[in-house]
C-alpha cells in the first residue's frame, strides 16, 4: 500500500497536499476525536493542550491497527471561536506527527461550538490500511482482549 500525495505546480495552500490517492489500499474512517484523557476528563482548555492530546488520542486509534499517520492521509480540523492566528498552533503541534514534507489533505474548519462546552478543538480523519485486514475475534477496542486485525 502506497500514499501518494498530488499537488498541482501553483498549490494555492501551503503545508497540506491538495489531495492524495490511497493505492492498493482501504479506507478507515475516524470518528471526530476529541481532547479527552482515559478517565473522561477533558484536557485543560488550552488549545495547544488539546490539540496535542487529540493527535495522541488519534494516533491510539491508528496503533490499534497497526498503522501511524504516515497512513492518515486526511485530516478534517474543527476549531471553536477560530481565529487566523490558530493555524501557526495548529500546524506545529500537527506537524509533531504527521510528516511536513508529505502532509495530509486537510481541512480546518473554524465552528461556534463543539459538543462540551470546554472542547476547542476536534479532528477526525481518513487512514489507509492493507487491503487484506482480517480480524481475529470480536472487536477492536484497545484492551487487546475482544481481537485485533492481522494484514495478509
Amino acid at each position: 500500500m502506497k500514499i501518494y500525495p498530488v499537488n498541482p505546480p501553483e498549490a494555492k495552500i501551503p503545508g497540506i497536499s491538495q489531495g492524495v490517492i490511497i493505492d492498493g489500499g482501504n479506507p478507515l474512517l475516524l470518528s471526530g476525536h476529541v481532547p479527552m484523557r482515559n478517565d473522561g476528563s477533558v484536557v485543560t482548555s488550552h488549545s495547544e493542550a488539546q490539540l496535542e492530546q487529540v493527535f495522541k488520542n488519534i494516533q491510539e486509534t491508528l496503533a490499534a491497527v497497526g498503522r501511524d499517520f504516515q497512513n492518515a492521509p486526511r485530516l478534517r480540523i474543527y476549531v471553536r471561536d477560530f481565529h487566523p492566528d490558530h493555524l501557526r498552533i495548529v500546524r506545529a503541534v500537527r506537524d509533531r506527527y504527521v510528516d511536513p514534507a508529505c502532509p495530509p489533505a486537510s481541512a480546518l474548519i473554524g465552528v461556534a461550538s463543539l459538543f462540551h462546552p470546554d472542547v476547542l478543538v476536534e479532528i477526525d480523519a481518513i487512514a489507509a490500511v492493507p487491503a487484506r485486514l482480517e480480524q481475529r475475534s470480536g472487536t477492536i477496542d484497545g484492551s487487546g482482549t475482544n481481537g485485533a486485525l492481522d494484514e495478509h
